[in-house]
């Protein structure tokens, strides 16, 4: 087949989901892209610079794939004297009508609309998780009444229809040549691999991550969240007062460096108000780092259930800051065993790109067939 692909804005999640689906797509895949910059106008605005790029494909073209930064109506408008009819799939790896916004700002309807309606004009809806879903399906009748008589609500069981989970991809493989020497670290290393956006909570673990120094706890971080986000104010400070126990700082874009970080990491921690699906946690744990989650979100779905809770074991999820904080301080003061490194890996072994493509490929076939 030959898929033509779409991708407003091609970074984070975004860039690591098309390369796994030109890497290892059994499919020709022609991608159109834009770069990682403005996401409201690569949202809004820039349909026509996408619909140009696309028309200037010479292959036949049997399936289109877009991103939820993709404003569908548009492109399908100004692309009909050539792909009319073609079938569409939508993937979202996030949505403006359930995304939380920073303290002070006002959600813009346009953007959540062309969410809605990009959904509306989709032959197939992919969500990132089971949480994502039931959050946007959830949501949905409460953002639309916002438009009175012209709610239009009537469509929502047919987009909750035509609409299924599929997790992305990971790039797993990669990090199983980076394999350390098995050691025990003198002081217990706590990772941070995520981003330092506001609805991540990084002021949460810095203060979680001080708390545990106030109570004699001993630990290094590797602090290695992406710098394409300003770092808070306790980031800087944190340098400060943690000095040569931060044994790692900044983001690392070399992939053997990355993973080299990661498993030396003992523990890694979520401190997350808001996650979709996340590859950072999701690298971290194949790589030996025992995750520590909040019990809400995409977490649990992600975990298996024998794991929640496991005996003899360092528990994986808590409640709140105080049950952070106790669960963190059994762990640093080795009062709990933290999962065998091959325990998790078997977490997400089974979602690396080279065995999960078959699951988009598949999908891919069913639309033309």
């Amino acid at each position: 087949m030959n898929i033509l692909i779409l991708e407003p804005f091609l970074g984070g999640s975004g860039k690591a989901f098309l390369n796994g689906l030109m890497q290892y797509s059994r499919h020709h895949l022609f991608p159109v892209t834009l770069t990682e910059h403005y996401w409201k106008w690569r949202q809004h605005g820039i349909s026509i610079d996408l619909a140009e790029k696309a028309m200037q494909i010479d292959a036949p073209i049997e399936l289109i794939v877009a991103s939820n930064f993709t404003n569908l109506p548009a492109f399908v408008s100004l692309t009909r004297k050539k792909y009319a009819g073609l079938p569409i799939i939508l993937y979202m790896h996030e949505n403006q009508i359930t995304k939380p916004l920073p303290q002070g700002q006002q959600r813009d309807l346009t953007y959540s609309y062309v969410n809605f309606l990009s959904t509306v004009i989709a032959d197939r809806v992919l969500f990132s998780s089971q949480f994502h879903f039931n959050q946007y399906f959830e949501h949905l009748p409460e953002f639309l009444d916002q438009f009175g008589e012209y709610a239009h609500k009537e469509l929502i069981p047919q987009i909750r229809q035509k609409s299924q989970v599929l997790y992305p991809g990971l790039f797993l493989q990669q990090h199983d040549q980076f394999i350390a020497p098995q050691q025990v670290n003198e002081r217990l290393v706590v990772v941070w691999n995520q981003r330092w956006e506001y609805d991540r909570n990084p002021a949460m673990f810095f203060r979680m991550m001080n708390r545990l120094d106030d109570a004699g706890c001993d630990f290094d971080l590797i602090l290695a969240g992406d710098s394409d986000f300003e770092k808070p104010i306790e980031y800087e400070r944190a340098l400060q007062r943690y000095g040569n126990r931060v044994i790692h700082s900044g983001y690392v874009s070399d992939p053997e460096e990355y993973s080299r970080w990661l498993h030396q990491g003992d523990v890694v921690v979520s401190t997350s108000d808001y996650e979709f699906f996340s590859v950072a946690i999701m690298e971290a744990i194949y790589c030996g780092c025992h995750p520590v989650l909040p019990k809400k979100l995409t977490y649990p779905e992600l975990i298996p259930e024998h794991l929640h809770d496991p005996l003899l074991h360092a528990p994986i999820f808590y409640q709140d800051e105080d049950e952070l904080f106790a669960v963190l301080k059994r762990i640093l003061d080795r009062q709990v065993r933290l999962l065998p490194i091959e325990s998790l890996k078997q977490i997400n072994r089974n979602m690396d790109w080279k065995a999960w493509i078959h699951q988009y490929d598949t999908i891919f076939e069913q639309m033309i067939s």
